[in-house]
């Protein structure tokens, strides 16, 4: 519709999550006309985090440093470990101040549709996390959906045999929900209710 680098730039605002073609051609103008130095601290922001934001070696967490905060913070109880999808429900976990020990992230979900398997979730990492014994409780925080149901007990199955408690978060998150948009208090709730999983349990 438009020519050169204006229409460039709204077909990448496009590409993003969340943005279709009318907010990516508002967002592409709102830029054109505005002031060259907040257009430039934009543009620095942009090439910092792709080059100097990367995944925690212990969790995955996103990290500025080797070792995300949540890893180096001695005040952290190290016998509990909460498995989420994605970085972003780290930070809806740790808005509730409701969970004080570690945090593991898979980088996705189980999902065949989407070709994406155990292996291509860092499941096997979680289960080196375990093996010196520190870790007691696992608490499965994957979200309420079919991707993260699956997931979850996939890992349950995994780890129960181990001899390590495994939990999964229980009422007060909507079923086919995301943890990113829980409130707090919905969230706070579900850690406050989470039920043990238990061999017995499993399905078949």
């Amino acid at each position: 519709m438009y020519e050169g680098p204006i229409q460039d730039l709204i077909d990448e605002l496009g590409r993003l999550p969340g943005i279709g073609p009318k907010g990516a051609q508002r967002i592409a103008f709102h830029i054109l006309t505005t002031d060259k130095s907040d257009v430039e601290r934009l543009a620095h922001a942009l090439r910092e985090v792709t080059e100097k934001v990367r995944f925690c070696d212990s969790c995955f967490n996103i990290s500025a440093e080797e070792t995300c905060r949540v890893c180096r913070d001695p005040r952290r109880d190290r016998t509990s470990i909460c498995v989420v999808e994605e970085s972003k429900d780290v930070a809806a976990i740790e808005r509730t101040h409701e969970f004080r020990g570690l945090y593991h992230v898979l980088g996705g979900a189980i999902s065949p549709i989407d070709n994406v398997g155990p292996a291509d979730l860092r499941i096997r990492e979680l289960v080196l996390r375990l093996a010196d014994g520190t870790v007691t409780e696992v608490i499965l925080a994957t979200d309420p959906n079919l991707e993260g149901e699956a997931t979850a007990t996939y890992i349950s199955r995994l780890l129960l045999p181990m001899g390590v408690t495994v939990s999964r978060l229980a009422s007060g998150l909507p079923v086919g929900g995301d943890l990113e948009y829980a409130d707090e208090v919905t969230l706070g709730r579900a850690f406050q209710g989470r039920r043990r999983l238990s061999e017995e349990s499993r399905p078949a």
